[in-house]
């Protein structure tokens, strides 16, 4: 059996965290990701995102018409222990080019 090797180099962290704020006596809730990671795991993170944003989707035999290449970060083996797992992927699907239905844009058009 191949050992797995991992494209993340050097450290990276990946989590979560919810904050909360009051302005006027409204309560305020949200989310933020925050990624961390020394210089050989920030690079290998930026290696793995052009890497994804470069792939020619329609050349990947084994990626059905309408899916979206993707790579799954695991803690421990890709990130850090105190991560969450993490997916990157492609926006745009196979053949199509369509976005998935919840996707809103920034621009919310």
């Amino acid at each position: 059996m191949k050992k797995f090797k991992s494209e993340i180099t050097g450290h990276l962290d990946i989590f979560v965290i919810e904050n909360e704020d009051e302005l006027d006596g409204d309560k305020m809730q949200w989310k933020q990701i925050l990624i961390h990671g020394d210089p050989d795991g920030l690079k290998s993170f930026a290696k793995l995102l052009i890497k994804l944003a470069d792939l020619q989707q329609d050349h990947v035999a084994g990626l059905p018409i309408g899916a979206r290449e993707h790579v799954h970060l695991r803690p421990k083996f890709d990130l850090s222990n105190s991560s969450e797992a993490v997916i990157v992927g492609r926006l745009d699907a196979k053949g199509t080019g369509a976005f998935y239905d919840s996707y809103i844009s920034k621009d919310n058009s």
